[in-house]
């Protein structure tokens, strides 16, 4: 991955807080032109540093009351990228990781209601060919949600 600088930090740091701010506005805030905001970015992307731009939804606006983390063991840890496949055709599966400890692999699902999560552990993740067992844990709260933080030194 590329070195970054101060400036793509204090452009990150901008960014992370207001992604639709306008770059002639990064530009004011960072003292160099629209251009070079719009090549340092552009760079970033490009470099895999930035990895998104769109839109934190809302999951309880669409009907998705329940948000839940399946802790899934699996009877060999080679198996994990072939369940990884059958996972990412159930679209209330929207994060999936490869763990260590107690569990193969943690999930975070939605589901609209515990009825709807009884079937999607029971009659989907549980059928996945090489899961032995899952453990489910509902979050109740949201408490914290945020980037990692970007520390730069101020730029003279």
């Amino acid at each position: 991955m590329e070195k970054i600088d101060n400036l793509d930090k204090k452009i990150l740091n901008i960014l992370s807080k207001n992604a639709r701010m306008p770059f002639k506005d990064v530009a004011t805030e960072c003292n160099v032109s629209r251009a070079a905001i719009h090549q340092r970015v552009q760079r970033l992307i490009d470099s895999g540093v930035i990895t998104g731009s769109g839109f934190d939804i809302n999951p309880k606006s669409l009907g998705y009351s329940t948000c839940t983390y399946v802790g899934i063991t699996l009877e060999r840890g080679s198996m994990y990228k072939d369940v990884v496949k059958y996972l990412d055709r159930i679209p209330e599966v929207v994060e999936c990781h490869f763990t260590t400890g107690p569990y193969t692999m943690m999930v975070k699902l939605y589901a609209r209601d515990n009825e709807q999560l009884m079937q999607l552990i029971n009659g989907q993740l549980q059928e996945i060919p090489g899961v032995m067992t899952t453990e489910t844990l509902i979050s109740l709260e949201q408490s914290i949600k945020r980037d990692i933080p970007v520390h730069f030194e101020e730029l003279d």
